[in-house]
């Protein structure tokens, strides 16, 4: 006598199901990409969307490979810089000046990286702090920097001499394609095999060492590739928020993406960009409550730290189920 055994294909369906709900949440994002300059400033949202950038860049390195840099605003501010001495004193279209910027930050990632990366957790993060440093003095005793006063007044200009950049929705969509022409680059980049042997690094280290893996290069190239992102947002901000300044390039706006990253899930692709919205909000709201700003957020920072272990979006992921 037979009996029918009922059975439940979770183990068919399920990463089916994973797949929609990711699919779903993509499109979802993307719609609210296209349609946000219609319900708040695009201004605003523009420089939002820099600072995203700038964490997924971060996230490169502290979420695949586990180092913590504390220089990264070198890279940030120093493409600021080059981008804006381009785009007001050599008169440059914005898009030859911000490849100009992040190739100047791209260089720069190379040269701290050489110096750095055979260095591991706390001797990183302070070899990354003090040679970001040099480059904050560098921004006051440099002629083209103009010391404390930065560069003020930068033109935005014309992309591809057509679309004038002055105008707040072109200037939106124009910051709101390079984010996600970068997050789309950093996404191809996690999912490859390259970024499977930068995580694999960052687990046990040893072990890919005794395998023949050269860690060092490996870890070098995910160095190059966040500065070199780090800058495209560097020299996108310019453009926006037309300055350039010796903030830029401060261990404070080091500070401020490392909070970033850890705030909305260091190690997931989308947790960046939610801790780079939430940070840029409440610094926008709160600059006039009268409060201070930086040790609200720090209350807030130690509260999602202590209720969201793995961040806001990796405690979400963790409550789907999908860790």
């Amino acid at each position: 006598m037979s009996h029918a055994v009922e059975t439940k294909p979770t183990a068919i369906e399920s990463p089916v199901a994973s797949r929609n709900v990711i699919v779903a949440l993509n499109v979802l994002g993307l719609i609210v990409l296209l349609a946000a300059p219609f319900f708040a400033y695009p201004l605003f949202l523009a420089k939002v969307l820099c600072f995203c950038l700038f964490a997924c860049a971060f996230n490169l390195l502290l979420g695949s490979v586990g180092l913590l840099s504390l220089g990264h605003a070198a890279f940030f501010g120093s493409a600021a810089y080059v981008t804006g001495h381009a785009l007001k004193e050599w008169g440059l279209p914005f898009e030859l000046a911000a490849l100009l910027g992040t190739a100047s930050a791209t260089l720069l990632g190379f040269l701290f990286g050489y110096v750095s990366i055979r260095r591991t957790g706390l001797y990183f993060a302070m070899i990354t702090l003090a040679l970001g440093q040099m480059i904050y003095f560098l921004a006051f005793q440099l002629p083209f920097t103009h010391a404390e006063d930065g560069l003020t007044a930068v033109p935005r200009g014309k992309l591809l001499g057509l679309i004038d950049l002055n105008n707040n929705f072109a200037l939106y969509y124009t910051a709101a394609f390079i984010f996600l022409a970068g997050y789309l680059l950093i996404y191809r980049i996690t999912n490859s095999t390259f970024g499977q042997i930068l995580k694999a690094i960052r687990e046990n280290e040893p072990r890919m060492v005794s395998l023949g893996y050269q860690v060092e290069r490996y870890k070098l190239l995910a160095f190059v590739l966040s500065a070199t992102l780090a800058g495209l947002a560097g020299a996108t901000k310019t453009m926006v928020v037309q300055l350039a300044s010796p903030v830029d390039v401060h261990w404070a706006t080091s500070g401020d993406v490392v909070l970033m990253a850890i705030l909305g899930g260091a190690g997931t692709l989308f947790g960046p960009v939610v801790g780079a919205t939430l940070v840029e909000m409440l610094q926008f709201y709160l600059a006039d409550s009268g409060l201070p700003i930086q040790m609200v957020i720090g209350a807030i920072f130690v509260f999602c730290i202590l209720v969201f272990r793995q961040g806001v979006v990796g405690e979400i992921n963790r409550l789907m189920g999908r860790g």
